[in-house]
């Protein structure tokens, strides 16, 4: 994947989308025979944000509503934060950083395309987000065809590391392998060798089901059922008596909202969590999931989230942003997200997106090490380089734009059916 593009390429294209709009007057999805004036035709399709203007502009992407709303409230305090700690630290280029909101919703709505077309309007530099890797998936091209630059601080489908995205696509999660690596592990370590998965059916749940089934044969374990299931479905009996009839000594569930109806199917047909034990991942391993099931259905169960411990002065810190905040699922890597563009900015001295892409691997190896924005930009403005050790770990991002090691911890959860405090945590290379 290349990380830096010709400026005859860009301008070719943003010379090629005008004599489109004006020809067309609508974009492919448009009614046939539609017809708009210019400024219809802008408002509809957004426009690029690539040349700078001085000021750092960066949109959010994170699920308010949809399947990872439980997601959304730590991502936003993350960002909310680092912008915060930046504008008191003197801002970047001389001006503070401006911030748009911005709603990824879910799959099964088209909340992420209007939310992105807003975010091109409002001309931002870099756009956090989205959550979910289908979702991203989504906006992909629209987000870096703009010139725009998109980290994600939750993405973890492995297909995004060889995607064509003009060089302008990173995250700050890592990529699945490794949480599939580790869960697989678990699992085999805590003595089970014959275990069921349950996937929901998107990039994000069918390539994490590929890394489990790849960890536990590895490790001499056998996946006796896999099921890649409709999220969408209003019930999953089916789905849960073909696991049963497999007769799994462990369950991996990898979902979204929907595993709380799941979990409950799995308790009627005997085989739930205190039956048989059951493992769980990022995308539904927080307290939001045992406010749904009765108390103690979950006590015990473990579940992945990629991340490495947030500190208490960090939790601190974000519960300042927002007092209600019960989970931290991903604010830290929302938070280096920001923070990693606002120096990349300051390492190119621009804010066009094509320029921070260029950076953002720079900044985060190879040079000084530094773990705030303000020591960090000194050292950019002393002439060093730097190497931004962040909250969410090393980051180290590989020419593709993906962490080329991180930390998965493991959670267990209480009689209460709350996460406990007491988490483990396993780093590997990706």
């Amino acid at each position: 994947m290349t990380r830096r593009n010709p400026l005859w390429r860009f301008l070719t294209l943003l010379f090629a989308l005008a004599l489109v709009a004006a020809a067309c007057g609508d974009d492919d999805d448009g009614d046939e025979g539609a017809t708009t004036d210019d400024t219809e035709a802008s408002d509809d399709e957004g426009t690029s944000s690539g040349g700078g203007d001085g000021v750092l502009k960066i949109g959010t992407l994170l699920p308010e509503t949809g399947s990872l709303a439980f997601l959304g409230p730590p991502e936003f305090a993350g960002v909310e934060l680092a912008i915060q700690e930046i504008n008191e630290a003197g801002g970047v280029l001389g001006n503070d950083v401006e911030s748009v909101k911005g709603d990824s919703g879910d799959t099964s709505t088209d909340i992420a395309n209007q939310t992105v077309d807003s975010h091109l309007r409002e001309g931002v530099d870099v756009i956090i987000g989205a959550a979910s890797s289908g979702v991203s998936f989504t906006v992909i091209d629209k987000i870096t065809g703009a010139g725009v630059v998109q980290i994600s601080p939750a993405n973890t489908s492995p297909d995004f590391t060889d995607y064509d995205d003009n060089g302008l696509y990173f995250r700050t999660a890592p990529s699945d392998v490794l949480q599939g690596r580790v869960l697989g592990e678990l699992v085999i370590d805590d003595g089970h060798a014959a275990v069921g998965i349950l996937a929901l059916q998107d990039p994000y749940g069918e390539g994490l089901a590929d890394n489990v089934e790849k960890s536990v044969t590895d490790s001499g374990g056998e996946v006796v059922e896999k099921i890649i299931y409709d999220p969408q479905q209003q019930t999953f009996d089916a789905e849960v008596q073909q696991i049963a009839s497999a007769s799994p000594d462990s369950i991996v569930l990898i979902g979204f909202d929907e595993s709380a109806r799941i979990i409950t199917a799995l308790a009627e047909a005997g085989i739930g969590p205190q039956d048989v034990p059951l493992y769980l991942v990022d995308g539904n391993t927080g307290n939001a999931l045992g406010e749904q099931l009765p108390a103690g259905l979950l006590e015990g169960v473990q579940g992945t989230i990629p991340g490495a411990e947030a500190t208490q002065e960090f939790r601190d810190r974000l519960l300042e942003v927002d007092p209600d905040l019960q989970d931290y699922s991903y604010a830290a890597e929302s938070y280096d997200a920001v923070i990693i563009a606002a120096l990349a900015a300051i390492a190119a001295d621009s804010d066009a997106g094509e320029d921070i892409g260029a950076n953002l691997v720079d900044v985060t190896k190879g040079g000084t090490k530094c773990t705030t924005f303000a020591e960090c930009r000194d050292l950019l403005e002393e002439g060093e380089d730097i190497d931004y050790d962040g909250v969410s770990g090393p980051i180290e991002f590989s020419d593709v734009g993906d962490p080329t090691e991180a930390t998965i911890g493991i959670y267990t959860f209480g009689p209460d059916n709350k996460l406990l405090e007491d988490v483990t945590y396993r780093s590997g290379q990706i």
